[in-house]
């Protein structure tokens, strides 16, 4: 892999990369950069009711077409393992929050998932 001149997220203001080209661990401040920018895009696509920016052509479209702005910042203000990440992570949510109402409207319960006990060692 050499080093290309063009698309340098460094340039862009964005994640910046150590001298090894790995990328460099997120401040307080990038994250809360990054946060803000995928709330911005996440309400842009709310409010042109688009759920689905990363798995269906037709969500991809929209979501350019609607949002674009707010996606290219987001995209530059975040790692791309986290852009991919929050945009998979909202259908995740959102099917869930469904198969909940779906579960609760037929009258069934969510019951608690508790984590198990480790025995606890003798003293």
């Amino acid at each position: 892999m050499g080093w290309l001149p063009w698309g340098s997220s460094e340039q862009e203001g964005g994640v910046k990369k150590t001298s090894g080209g790995a990328f460099e661990s997120p401040s307080r401040t990038n994250r809360a950069k990054c946060y803000e920018a995928r709330d911005a895009f996440f309400e842009c696509l709310d409010r042109n009711k688009i759920l689905d920016s990363v798995n269906s052509r037709a969500g991809v479209a929209a979501s350019k077409a609607a949002c674009g702005p707010a996606d290219q910042e987001f995209e530059k203000n975040c790692a791309h393992s986290w852009v991919e990440y929050f945009k998979k992570q909202r259908v995740v949510n959102y099917q869930k929050e469904q198969t909940i109402k779906r579960i609760e409207a037929q009258g069934g319960e969510i019951a608690p998932i508790e984590a198990p006990q480790l025995p606890l060692r003798p003293q």
